[in-house]
């Protein structure tokens, strides 16, 4: 069976550390994913958020290196939580267990493009030579 996640995304709040009863820490975080697509000539935006779990080292590490805001790379795996309710009502909820995570991009200013904070040119909008310009 196969079970690996690949995920970047955005902070959504900053992490939080505590320590499981054995003493080892943990670090849990939110981020957000947002993908844009087209339908028929306007754009459209959907958000997803997903809880991360860290633990051991790279608990502790990425509890002092990360904050709100920042863009990550995460590779981990799916683990499902389930549970009963005081009511009876049975729950569950799956969170992303981190394995590797990579800092890619701290805090976008408000008038960057996502494109244009990972340094992709903009082919709608740059200017472009136009064949006069072009020596041969």
């Amino acid at each position: 069976m196969l079970n690996k996640v690949f995920l970047i995304g955005r902070l959504t709040r900053d992490p939080e550390i505590r320590f499981l009863p054995s003493g080892t820490p943990i670090t849990t975080f939110s981020v957000a994913y947002n993908r844009n697509y087209k339908v028929n000539d306007e754009w459209k935006e959907e958000s997803h958020f997903f809880d991360v779990e860290t633990y051991g080292q790279l608990a502790e590490r990425l509890g002092k290196q990360l904050s709100k805001g920042v863009m990550v790379l995460i590779e981990g795996r799916l683990r499902q939580g389930r549970w009963e309710t005081a009511e009876g009502e049975k729950r569950s909820k799956i969170v992303i267990v981190a394995e590797k995570v990579s800092l890619i991009a701290k805090p976008k200013a408000e008038s960057q493009t996502p494109e244009e904070e990972l340094g992709i040119p903009n082919t709608e909008t740059e200017n472009f030579n136009t064949d006069e310009d072009i020596p041969f």
